[in-house]
C-alpha cells in the first residue's frame, strides 16, 4: 500500500488521533467540574451538566433529576466564559480531528503529503492546541456562576473551587491539546516524504 509518509509520519499520524480523540471525548463529556447538591452527584462541562434541581409540583418541592444533557440553548449555558469556552474548545479539537484524519488518509494514499503539507498540518495542529488550552484556561472564570455556587457548597469563586474538583474530562482535554502541541508538531516537520522531482 502506497504511503505519502516517512515512518516518522507514521508515528505522528497515530499520535495525532490518539491526541485528537482525547481532546475531542474530553470535550463531549460533562465531567470537566464535580460536586454534589442535595446529597446528589453534579458535574459540568462546557456545554452539558448531569443533574439538576427541577420542581416537583405533586410534592410541591424541589428535586434532583439524575440525567446528563447538554443546556437548552447557547445562552443558557451559566455563564459568558463558558460559552466562550465552548466556541474555543470546540474549534480547536474541529482543527486537531481535521489534521488527524487527513494524517490517516496520508498512510494509504502516496503524494498526499509533502513535506511542506505536515509542516502546514503542524501549524494548524499547534493553533487547534492553542484554542483548547485557551479554553482549559478560561474555564475557571466560570466557577462564579450561580449554577456552579449552589454545586460547591455557596465557597466557590473565579479559580476557587470551593468544595468541588475538577474532573477526569478537563485533564484529558487539556492533555490531549498538550500533547498536540508539544509532540505532533514537531513531529509534523519530519512527516511527509520529498516529493520526486519529475523532469518535463
Amino acid at each position: 500500500m502506497a504511503s505519502s509518509l516517512t515512518c516518522t509520519g507514521i508515528v505522528w499520524a497515530l499520535l495525532s488521533f490518539v491526541c485528537a480523540a482525547a481532546s475531542c471525548v474530553g470535550f463531549f463529556m460533562p465531567y470537566w467540574l464535580l460536586g454534589s447538591q442535595m446529597d446528589k452527584p453534579v458535574s459540568f462541562g462546557t456545554f452539558r451538566r448531569c443533574s439538576y434541581p427541577v420542581r416537583d409540583e405533586v410534592r410541591q418541592t424541589t428535586v434532583m433529576l439524575e440525567q446528563c444533557g447538554r443546556y437548552a440553548s447557547f445562552q443558557g449555558i451559566p455563564s459568558l466564559e463558558w460559552r466562550i469556552c465552548t466556541v474555543v474548545t470546540g474549534v480547536g479539537c474541529g482543527l486537531l480531528l481535521l489534521v488527524a484524519l487527513t494524517a490517516l488518509i496520508g498512510c494509504c494514499v502516496s503524494d498526499l503529503i509533502s513535506r511542506a503539507i505536515g509542516r502546514a498540518a503542524g501549524g494548524i495542529q499547534f493553533v487547534g492546541a492553542l484554542l483548547i488550552g485557551s479554553g482549559c484556561a478560561l474555564y475557571p472564570l466560570g466557577w462564579d456562576s450561580e449554577e456552579v455556587r449552589q454545586t460547591c457548597s455557596n465557597s466557590s469563586d473565579q479559580f476557587e473551587l470551593g468544595s468541588c474538583e475538577i474532573g477526569w474530562a478537563y485533564y484529558c482535554t487539556g492533555a490531549g491539546a498538550l500533547a498536540a502541541m508539544l509532540v505532533c508538531t514537531w513531529l509534523a516537520c519530519f512527516a511527509g516524504k520529498k516529493q520526486k522531482q519529475y523532469p518535463y
